[in-house]
């Protein structure tokens, strides 16, 4: 790797409640992960980042922090963390943690401390009060303000339990710097911070018009002096077990490059995240005009977006592209109830393609647990097993996002999967028809997704061509997508209907699915040595 490490890596994303449970408790810990950890060394992983394991009455799975310096007893211990770094890195996997700076839970001491100081306290002002609220609307569902008892109001852009930070009182900043040292002081290799555009609100609070175009909490100035002070503390610290710098990525949505385009300075963070693949239908015009507008963002800017096809906050890969792909910009909850047709092996075919493209482009790629296998989106979760807030908050009329957080099926036929070494409730039910799609199966089918992923990721991190770098787009039909990267690599993907055929000169490094005679079918990529 030539440059920062975090500029080509491959990040696999871990949902710690949902990947390995060692104590058979139905949730997932730090124990299970550590003892999967030869898997994801097997998938030829840079990193792994950790969803939030602090401590928390998981209400938003964990984004409801009540102490950000310590682990929750369900997940384990900050000794356990510690092991878990020392392990990983035995592996050469670096530890992306989760900062959730927006928000904490209504059970953190600062809140706490503030409902009973009561109105005009120092304590209230660590978070946003008012006598009377405005209009926002909550992510979630619902007002985005609750009243408290002596009549004032506090403010959570997500769930009731998730007041917001006030980010104007000295005593926040204060306290999130002793939290990334805290986390960096034991190792973690990066922070990837959620909500990233959302800290600083309009001190005004004015109500958002229905036509507003950008919400007075969105991107507010202020951030940008935030994170470069964030960036000197990233910088000031040494390299420890591995190499090169300590890294950051931002979680911000974002459906016009001018208002990325800040974030991405030289001094500024070291990445933000690119969903755009994620809100783009399969069709080849639209993958290369996102793909162009990130390369076009990056460059000159010292900074990268990593690539992400899916996390847990988005329906499955397999799911979304299995689909009606008019539906894809706007993932209805007509999809996310199962109600929109899906064809999976259809989607399938197309999973196992974008990744190929994914981790072909330039740049970070991200991994969500789960993809590798191909798993789709769980639709039948009864209501009474639901997690989300969102579902509670919209009376299930919003069914939220549980359906891609189903803890992983390791091996068996029937559920836990070897998720849990004995039978157990999981957390969120398991379908009862995933005994094809447990890593046990997966390993022992040449065929399989997951096996298509180990070939891909260990193929990326041999190819001198593929991490950061440059591509060039070739000329080709309108449902093809062909770049080649120097020295000597080519990717093809077909997004149409008809067989496209292969140049002549080029070996065949890996492909997606089945090529006969150099004809490449519908939703098929294949990588290219020329």
């Amino acid at each position: 790797m030539a440059g920062p490490w975090w500029r080509d890596a491959v990040v696999y994303q871990v949902y710690p409640r949902s990947f390995a449970d060692s104590d058979a408790s139905g949730e997932g810990d730090l124990q299970g992960i550590r003892s999967r950890l030869p898997y994801l060394a097997d998938l030829a992983v840079d990193a792994i980042w950790l969803n939030p394991f602090y401590t928390s009455p998981l209400h938003d799975s964990g984004y409801d922090v009540a102490d950000y310096f310590d682990v929750d007893p369900r997940f384990g211990t900050l000794e356990d963390f510690d092991a878990l770094v020392t392990d990983a890195a035995a592996l050469k996997i670096r530890v992306i943690i989760d900062i959730v700076p927006n928000h904490c839970s209504s059970r953190h001491p600062w809140f706490q401390e503030a409902i009973i100081a009561g109105p005009g306290s120092d304590a209230r002002e660590r978070f946003i009060f008012r006598d009377s609220p405005n209009n926002w609307q909550s992510a979630f569902g619902g007002p985005a303000w609750t009243r408290t008892q002596d009549g004032q109001w506090y403010l959570h852009l997500f769930d009731s339990t998730q007041p917001d930070f006030n980010w104007r009182h000295p005593d926040v900043p204060a306290m999130f710097e002793r939290v990334l040292r805290f986390w960096l002081d034991r190792g973690a290799a990066a922070i990837r911070i959620d909500m990233a555009n959302t800290l600083f609100k309009d001190p005004e609070l004015p109500d958002l018009p229905e036509d507003a175009p950008l919400a007075p909490y969105y991107d507010q100035p202020e951030l940008h002096q935030l994170y470069r002070s964030w960036r000197k503390i990233l910088d000031s610290y040494p390299a420890g077990t591995f190499p090169g710098p300590r890294g950051a990525v931002a979680e911000i949505w974002f459906s016009s490059p001018g208002t990325v385009r800040p974030y991405l300075t030289k001094d500024g963070l070291p990445q933000t995240f690119n969903f755009r693949l994620t809100l783009v239908p399969w069709a080849a015009a639209e993958l290369r005009a996102v793909i162009d507008e990130a390369c076009e963002l990056i460059k000159d800017s010292g900074g990268s977006m990593p690539w992400v096809l899916g996390n847990h906050d988005i329906t499955r890969l397999v799911s979304r592209l299995g689909i009606d792909q008019a539906l894809i910009r706007h993932p209805t909850d007509a999809l996310k109830r199962g109600e929109a047709q899906v064809d999976v092996p259809m989607g399938t075919r197309r999973a196992r393609a974008a990744v190929l493209l994914l981790l072909a482009l330039p740049g970070t790629a991200y991994l969500y647990q789960g993809d590798e296998l191909g798993l789709p989106e769980h639709y039948a979760i009864p209501a009474s097993r639901r997690e989300d807030p969102t579902f509670r908050r919209t009376g299930g009329a919003a069914v939220g996002r549980d359906g891609c957080r189903v803890p992983l099926p390791w091996s068996g036929t029937a559920p836990p999967y070897g998720f849990a070494s004995r039978p157990v409730r999981t957390w969120l039910p398991q379908p009862t028809d995933w005994a094809t799609l447990t890593v046990e199966a997966e390993l022992s089918d040449p065929d399989s997704v997951l096996n298509l992923y180990r070939a891909a990721t260990h193929l990326r991190r041999e190819h001198p061509a593929l991490g950061d770098g440059d591509m060039t787009w070739l000329e080709s039909n309108p449902d093809e997508l062909a770049f080649t990267r120097e020295p000597g690599f080519g990717f093809v993907a077909n997004l149409g209907d008809k067989p496209i055929y292969l140049p002549a000169g080029s070996r065949i490094l890996l492909a997606s699915g089945p090529i006969v005679n150099r004809g490449v079918p519908a939703d098929t990529a294949v990588w290219l040595q020329h």
